[in-house]
């Protein structure tokens, strides 16, 4: 199998080649995201952000970076061993666990800025609740996270970073003459080269099997094709009601995403309530801007590019088979769905009973044995080309 190691040699090769107030949500628009997208990977500022990426000596105990967690061989999330089955990440202790599943940060950049929509719902933002308006802000969060890379504070953060005196040099040249000097601006610099990384195209490359047969260059065989028509139809499914954007500022292409909050009803990981003790996870209410009970239990729609690759599956890592996703969701129509094929027992209770999102979905007919298997195998058309060999791995 392809190694991390493979990938980040490449980047190391073509690099040597070459504080805000507060705004409240009322505040934040959703224009507030660069629509020039991606960055070209030879830009000085994603060229610098790519190094700091990678570079482990930016967390307590210098063995962790974005990279851990995030995964570039793994479509950017973290399938390290001894992880509680990938549920959760390590820290850089490497005895702390988080409760959430490490998100993917491929196509993370195409997200619009947390904001409130007209009809009082969210949409946007980084991390499961938003809390982080663009890559930006996102990108200092693990840094400082006490579960995850444990520094203490941005400042010193700042102090790593200059202990490199090529770094040094790099950030003086691109952000201004001793901005690391000055921790509040040199932590958002730090930040400002990892999210310009995030939007170059090596995190986007929109060349799935799905997306070469919408330019011909190959065909989906007659199961991908059903599960297709059955994923973006508006009678069969309800899968296009949240996964599917029809217009977006920032990309013409699909991103599987409506980047809204919805509560389907998730049951609470068994393996993180042994670990962590009884704490029920809400969510989008968790959001510091956030101040709407009715909002709990709500998680942001992730994209299903790498989908199939990415798992195990939603916001505590409680399913570990894409096929048992879409079980689940069938369940809410289908009065056979009774058990889950992974325990062998009915499904669990959802974490949050209220505010579950029923009227989505119930939209549409129970899915028979075949049309799930197409589901599946049509999601698996949307993995990016350089991660379809781990297809073959399942």
């Amino acid at each position: 199998m392809m190694r991390a190691s493979v990938f980040c040699s490449a980047i190391c090769l073509l690099l040597v080649a070459c504080s805000e107030p507060k705004q409240t949500v009322k505040q934040i628009k959703a224009a507030d995201v660069s629509a020039e997208l991606p960055v070209a990977f030879n830009d000085p500022k994603a060229l610098l952000g790519a190094q700091l990426f990678f570079d482990v000596n930016l967390s307590k105990e210098r063995n962790q970076s974005c990279g851990t967690c995030h995964d570039i061989a793994n479509g950017f999330v973290d399938k390290r061993e001894g992880t509680m089955f990938g549920a959760v990440s390590l820290g850089s202790d490497m005895r702390s666990m988080g409760n959430r599943n490490t998100p993917s940060a491929a196509y993370a950049a195409f997200s619009p800025a947390f904001h409130q929509m007209p009809n009082g719902e969210y949409r946007g933002g980084q991390f499961l609740d938003g809390r982080a308006t663009s890559l930006t802000e996102q990108a200092k969060g693990p840094f400082i996270n006490a579960v995850e890379m444990a520094l203490p504070s941005g400042a010193s953060v700042v102090e790593r970073v200059k202990e490199n005196a090529r770094y040094q040099e790099v950030f003086n040249s691109l952000y201004g003459e001793g901005v690391l000097s000055q921790a509040d601006k040199g932590y958002t610099a730090i930040a400002d080269a990892i999210g310009t990384f995030e939007k170059t195209a090596l995190f986007m490359p929109f060349d799935s099997k799905y997306d070469r047969s919408l330019r011909g260059e190959v065909k989906l065989s007659p199961e991908e094709e059903l599960g297709k028509t059955l994923f973006f139809s508006q009678q069969f499914t309800n899968c296009n009601a949240c996964h599917q954007v029809s217009s977006s500022p920032l990309n013409s292409q699909e991103t599987f995403t409506n980047y809204e909050y919805r509560n389907i009803g998730v049951p609470g990981n068994p393996n993180l309530i042994a670990l962590n003790g009884h704490k029920t996870d809400l969510g989008l209410f968790e959001n510091p801007l956030v101040d709407d009970r009715k909002q709990a239990g709500k998680f942001k729609v992730p994209s299903l590019r790498n989908v199939a690759v990415t798992g195990p599956y939603m916001h505590n890592g409680v399913f570990q088979d894409l096929r048992t996703v879409v079980l689940f969701y069938d369940k809410y129509n289908n009065p056979k769905r009774t058990t889950n094929p992974e325990t062998g027992n009915i499904w669990n209770v959802p974490e949050v009973a209220d505010n579950i999102d029923l009227t989505t979905l119930q939209i549409g007919p129970a899915l028979t044995e075949r049309r799930v298997d197409a589901i599946v195998a049509f999601l698996k058309t949307l993995t990016d080309k350089r991660y379809e060999f781990l297809l073959l791995a399942e």
